[in-house]
C-alpha cells in the first residue's frame, strides 16, 4: 500500500498538515487541535468472537510473508489498532471489511512467502485498513507520530509551502505568506516534478519531504511544471518559518484582520490587534473585517479563543462522538474585543476546521456577517491514539456541530452573502488538464464522511464577485472591496444599492 495515499499533505519542516484538511498536533496544557486530540487508552478493548475469528485471516497472512512468524508482538500490534477501530470509530465500522481491507493492501505489494520484516507487513495492513474508512484516519508508525507532534507553535523550519501529492508530482496546495517559497514566487496549483534534479515520480510523499528538509540557509532547487509555460528551475534557500497568523491594518475607520491560521499565538495576537486598534483610533472604529480566506484550521481551543472574543453568551461548538456520553458543548462569556461594532466575516471554498467553526459560530449568532462562498466542510475530528508498541491511530473519532444544530463535516458554512466567481473562473479552478474535476471541499473526497444534520438558514442574497468595488494594494480584492462596502453601507438592503444590485433579500432580524 502506498503510504502516500495516507499522509496526502505536509508543511515541510516538520508539521503534519493538509492545506485544506488541517491538521496539527494535539499539546498538553488544553491546547487541542479540532481535529487531532491525543488520547491513551489503558488497556486493549475486548473483541467479540466474530471479530477474533476474522483476525484469524490476518495471522494466516503473517505466517505465510513474514520472514519471523513467531514475533508475536507486531502480530498483537496489528490486533490493537483492529480493536481500536472497531471500539472508538465515529460510526460502528465492519470487522470483516476492515480485514478485508488490509489484506487487498498486503496483497497488493505482491510479497513473497517467507520474504518480509514484520513489521512491514503490519504497516500496510494498516495503511489499507485505516485507508479504508475515510480521508482522514491513518496509521501512524513512530516517525509519522514524532512528526505529527513537532508543531504547533507555528514556527518550524523548511519552505514553507503546503503540498499534496497528485498524479507523480508534489502538487503545491499554498505558499505560506512570507515564507521562502512565498518570495520564490511559487504559486499554489504549481507542481513539483524534480527535486535537486532528482524525479519525484517514484518517491512517497514522505519522502520528498525529507528531501526538502535541511538546515536554514541551505539551498535546494526545484523543478516547476505550471500551466501554460514551460517547466522551469526555482532555487529556494531553506528557513526558519514563522507564520504570521494574525496582521491587520485599517481601512478608513474599518479594521482588517487577517487571521492565517489557527496556530497556538493566534488568540494573544488577536488581542494584540486590537489593542493597536483601540490605540489608533478605536473610538471612531465603524466595522470590522475578519479575513479566514484559504485558512485551513489548527488549534481547537484557538478557534474557541477567537469565536469568544466575538460573543457574549452562547454555544461555539458541540463535538459529538459515537458514544453520546463522550459528547462536549463548548460556550462563550462575557466580553467583545470589537465592542459590538459590526463585523465581516470573509471565508471560501478553502477556509476549512477551525475556521469554519468561527464562521458558523459568529453567522449563527448573527454577531456577524459571513460573506464569500460556501467553506470546505472539515467538521469531523480525529484522535491520535498512541498504540502499546509502536506509532499511532489518527481515527476519525467524532463530527462538529454549529450553534444552529448543523454538522459542518461535507456541507460546510454557507455565507449568508454570497460572493459567485464569473463561470470561466469557475471551469479554470474547477476542472483539470483533462477536464476532470478537481477536489475542491471535503464532499469531493473519496469515502468522506457525509452530513447527518439539518440544513443551516439559506443565503440572504447572492451576487457575482466582480459587481464588488475593488480593494487590496492591486486593487484585485472584489471580496474585501464587498466586505468593506456592506459595513460603509449599514444593512444588506443598502449594500446591494450601493452597488447597484437589486436582489429581494431576507431580514437579518
Amino acid at each position: 500500500m502506498n503510504r502516500v495515499t495516507q499522509l496526502t499533505a505536509f508543511v515541510f519542516g516538520g508539521a503534519l498538515a493538509f492545506g485544506l484538511l488541517q491538521t496539527l498536533s494535539a499539546c498538553s496544557e488544553g491546547r487541542v487541535a479540532i481535529d487531532q486530540v491525543v488520547r491513551v487508552f489503558g488497556s486493549m478493548s475486548s473483541l467479540d468472537p466474530a471479530s477474533e475469528k476474522q483476525l484469524e485471516r490476518v495471522y494466516v497472512a503473517f505466517d505465510t510473508y513474514t520472514n519471523n512468524p513467531n514475533n508475536l508482538r507486531q502480530r498483537n500490534h496489528f490486533r490493537d489498532a483492529f480493536s481500536h477501530v472497531r471500539a472508538n470509530y465515529v460510526v460502528e465500522t465492519d470487522g470483516a471489511a476492515l480485514i478485508d481491507a488490509a489484506l487487498k493492501g498486503i496483497e497488493e505489494q505482491n510479497y513473497r512467502p517467507g520474504s518480509v520484516e514484520p513489521r512491514e507487513f503490519v504497516e500496510t495492513g494498516l495503511d489499507a485498513m485505516m485507508a479504508s474508512l475515510d480521508p482522514h484516519s491513518s496509521y501512524l508508525n513512530p516517525e509519522e507520530l514524532r512528526e505529527s507532534r513537532v508543531m504547533t507553535s507555528g514556527e518550524f523550519g523548511g519552505l514553507g509551502i503546503e503540498v499534496t501529492m497528485e498524479k507523480g508530482a508534489i502538487k503545491i496546495v499554498s505558499p505560506i505568506e512570507g515564507t521562502p517559497a512565498y518570495r520564490a514566487g511559487l504559486q499554489a496549483g504549481d507542481r513539483i516534478v524534480k527535486l535537486d534534479g532528482d524525479p519525484v515520480g517514484d518517491m512517497t510523499l514522505s519522502d520528498a519531504v525529507k528531501l526538502m528538509r535541511g538546515r536554514p540557509g541551505d539551498p535546494i532547487v526545484l523543478t516547476i511544471e505550471r500551466k501554460r509555460v514551460a517547466d522551469f528551475d526555482v532555487r529556494v534557500v531553506r528557513a526558519i518559518i514563522e507564520i504570521r497568523s494574525v496582521r491587520w491594518h485599517m481601512e478608513g475607520n474599518i479594521a482588517y484582520v487577517r487571521v492565517a491560521s489557527f496556530t497556538e499565538k493566534v488568540f494573544s495576537k488577536l488581542e494584540n490587534a486590537f489593542d493597536e486598534i483601540e490605540a489608533k483610533g478605536g473610538s471612531q472604529l465603524q466595522g470590522v473585517v475578519l479575513d479566514l480566506r484559504n485558512n485551513p484550521g489548527g488549534l481547537l481551543d484557538q478557534s474557541l479563543y477567537v469565536s469568544d472574543s466575538f460573543l457574549d453568551k452562547g454555544v461555539i461548538v458541540s463535538v459529538r462522538e459515537r458514544n453520546s456520553e463522550d459528547n462536549r458543548t463548548f460556550k462563550a462569556h462575557q466580553g467583545d474585543l470589537a465592542d459590538g461594532v459590526p463585523i465581516v466575516v470573509l471565508i471560501n471554498e478553502g477556509s476549512a476546521s477551525a475556521s469554519e467553526i468561527v464562521a458558523s459560530a459568529l453567522k449563527d449568532h448573527r454577531r456577524a456577517v459571513v460573506m464569500g462562498r460556501r467553506s470546505f466542510g472539515k467538521g469531523s475530528v480525529q484522535t491520535i491514539q498512541p498504540l502499546p508498541l509502536e506509532g499511532a491511530l489518527k481515527l476519525t473519532t467524532a463530527r462538529y456541530y454549529a450553534p444552529a444544530g448543523y454538522t459542518i463535516q461535507a456541507q460546510g458554512v454557507s455565507p449568508d452573502i454570497v460572493l459567485n466567481r464569473p463561470v470561466e473562473m469557475e471551469e479554470q479552478h474547477d476542472k483539470d488538464d483533462e477536464g476532470a474535476p478537481i477536489v475542491r471541499r471535503e464532499s469531493d473526497l473519496p469515502g468522506a464522511l457525509n452530513a447527518d444534520s439539518k440544513e443551516e438558514r439559506p443565503a440572504l442574497a447572492s451576487i457575482d464577485r466582480e459587481e464588488c468595488p475593488k480593494a487590496g494594494k492591486e486593487g484585485k480584492d472584489f471580496e474585501l472591496g464587498c466586505a468593506l462596502a456592506y459595513l460603509q453601507a449599514g444593512s444588506v438592503g443598502a449594500f446591494l444599492s450601493s452597488i447597484g444590485t437589486k436582489v429581494s433579500v431576507q431580514s437579518l432580524k
